[in-house]
């Protein structure tokens, strides 16, 4: 598609300096969006049904609007790439970055091969920014990796004037892994939004991924279980230990989650994951850990042989262990790094099956 054929009045006017941009919803074809489930004109982007969110808590219901997992793909050889987004004005929290919470990352790739490209960063932005990179000019799939910790109404898509766009390259698996979990799962802290565990995994296996991790509101409740079992996906990664209030609310969620989203996914694989900041002078870390090991015991008793456990305790093992996190809980990059090759690793083995 030449860019030239494309009404240039997409988005209100630049002001950025370039003069030959040409504006793309990102909204419309052939952009695609994955990993959320809103993507409508005049509404911003979700992660799962709103009204379902509305019946979880009011933690979920305002945590669905924050873009954690949400990609923006598409393939062109335009020599720079621009980016429009309108968003709401919210205070940057303490312990993550500008970019970790409200920017965008940008890769490119070719049959699954991923290079990191560069950061829109924001800054004293007014219900939104734009932000500009050069690239090659050659032919490439692209993805944009969206913001962590905000939500976001619109991104346009800016390209040179006499490129071309086309459908992005599809993923080799194009079945989403689905996450669900704590605001380590949502992506707390990662500097970028590129760098949280499952991104990485993503680009590391070349898959689609769904993130439903929520700030202190991963909780396993009844209409939360009912809807991650009514999902589609490839893989089950189950990471909400943290937001367990205790023990014993943990023992009274967790199994019955697995057999909730069981009865609709027989064969699904399902990985279990233990808090990566084990404390292990701390009772009730270990007590949880055998909790969720507990479930995946009884799982196998019962026959099931696509279950499996990540033991979180061991995912910062290695050199400087205890600069894993920015705070004693939330990962830091390196943190997130060896998560992802640890859940990384689980998922390579059960999704090439």
């Amino acid at each position: 598609m030449k860019i030239g054929d494309i009404d240039k009045n997409l988005a209100v006017e630049s002001k950025i300096g370039l003069t030959d941009v040409v504006w793309f919803d990102s909204k419309d074809a052939p952009i695609r969006v994955y990993g959320l489930s809103q993507v409508e004109k005049g509404k911003q982007f979700l992660r799962f049904p709103a009204e379902i969110a509305e019946q979880v808590s009011p933690g979920v219901k305002w945590l669905n609007t924050n873009t954690a997992g949400g990609r923006i793909r598409f393939r062109t050889n335009s020599r720079y790439i621009a980016i429009k987004a309108v968003m709401p004005d919210n205070g940057t929290m303490a312990h993550i970055t500008m970019l970790g919470q409200s920017g965008f990352d940008l890769y490119k790739s070719d049959a699954g091969d991923y290079k990191y490209v560069a950061s829109f960063v924001p800054g004293g932005r007014s219900h939104g920014y734009e932000s500009w990179k050069p690239t090659d000019g050659q032919w490439h799939t692209y993805t944009i990796h969206m913001p962590l910790y905000d939500p976001v109404e619109e991104v346009y898509i800016g390209l040179a004037d006499g490129s071309e766009i086309e459908e992005p390259e599809a993923y080799t698996y194009e079945q989403p892994v689905l996450y669900y979990g704590s605001s380590i799962t949502q992506g707390g802290c990662a500097s970028r939004p590129g760098n949280a565990y499952q991104a990485m995994i993503s680009r590391r296996l070349d898959c689609d991924h769904i993130n439903l991790g929520f700030s202190g509101s991963g909780k396993a409740e009844p209409a939360m279980c009912d809807y991650l079992a009514s999902v589609d996906c490839s893989v089950f990664v189950c990471d909400y230990d943290h937001n367990a209030p205790n023990a014993e609310y943990l023992e009274k969620t967790h199994y019955n989650l697995y057999k909730v989203f069981r009865a609709k996914h027989p064969d699904t694989p399902v990985i279990f994951v233990s808090k990566p900041d084990y404390k292990p002078e701390n009772p009730e870390d270990e007590k949880r850990r055998q909790i969720i090991m507990d479930t995946v015991r009884r799982a196998e008793a019962e026959g099931d042989r696509n279950v499996m456990f990540v033991d979180g305790s061991h995912l910062f093992d290695g050199d400087f262990a205890d600069s894993c996190t920015v705070d004693g809980c939330h990962p830091n990059d390196l943190g997130f790094f060896r998560m992802a090759q640890g859940i990384g690793d689980a998922v390579a083995k059960v999704l090439v099956k």
